[in-house]
């Protein structure tokens, strides 16, 4: 299929978009690091105009966010492994734009939140389904999207820390270093789990996916949606010099 046979098919219903974003806005769910570590600024709207004096005819605002806010983008720089590594700016937008294949964790993560995916789960969904795509996207669908507009529940934390799914810190290293995928997408506040601080090294998604040039995608919406294979994923985050991550509009083409 070439570009106008893919209007077409978008144009005559044949194709359908799918949107995975999160909305954006103060009632968003954010990560919540303890102290003594510092958080990013919510999002928020401060208003310039409004069809009046200083705007007439427009309304104008200016927004105020942490790069890591909503729906985001993880580039390598954002982690100390990436820290030679790639700005948002810097992504090749082909490494944006590729295959989508959708891993259903939502049973195991219905009877434990701290649920985190091995190797073996990967390798059972590729017996399946066939092999992780070259220049993909790997999806973890594990039901969280339905506490997308619920703060707590979102971040679902209690005196031992915050409770949400994940991956072994032996996922990411073979995630990284033996497949030849673009990044991860997840659909909560962050690509490790909750608990990810105990895995070694900590955070051990952010440490071995960023720092061998893999990408992350949080927050996501609407996995339910997709096939297992066959969708194309779009991520549009804004191309921020020296950003490490960015908040991202992210679509996904499938057969309607």
């Amino acid at each position: 299929m070439n570009a106008s046979e893919l209007a077409a098919a978008l144009a005559s219903g044949g194709l359908r978009i799918v949107d995975l974003t999160n909305t954006l806005s103060a009632d968003t769910p954010t990560l919540r690091l303890p102290d003594p570590f510092a958080n990013l600024i919510d999002f928020s709207l401060e208003e310039v105009s409004r069809y009046n004096e200083p705007g007439p005819f427009w309304m104008h605002n200016n927004i105020h966010t942490g790069e890591h806010i909503g729906t985001h983008i993880d580039a390598p720089v954002h982690w100390i492994s990436g820290k030679d590594g790639l700005d948002v700016a810097s992504i090749p937008p082909a490494r944006l734009v590729g295959p989508a294949v959708v891993l259903d964790f939502t049973a195991q993560v219905a009877e434990n939140p701290d649920y985190l995916v091995s190797i073996d789960d990967i390798k059972a969904w590729e017996a399946e389904h066939g092999s992780l795509p070259e220049n993909g996207w790997v999806l973890f669908r594990t039901g969280w999207d339905r506490f997308s507009d619920d703060k707590e529940a979102f971040l679902n934390a209690d005196d031992t820390g915050s409770h949400t799914p994940g991956m072994m810190a032996e996922t990411a290293k073979w995630l990284a270093e033996e497949t030849k995928i673009s990044g991860i997408g997840v659909e909560t506040v962050g690509i490790d789990a909750g608990r990810g601080a105990e895995l070694d090294p900590p955070f051990a998604a952010h440490y071995h996916l960023l720092g061998n040039d893999k990408y992350g995608i949080t927050s996501l919406q609407n996995l339910a949606q997709l096939p297992a294979t066959g969708a194309v994923i779009v991520v549009a985050p804004l191309p921020i010099v020296g950003g490490g991550g960015s908040p991202s509009r992210v679509y996904a083409i499938v057969d309607a």
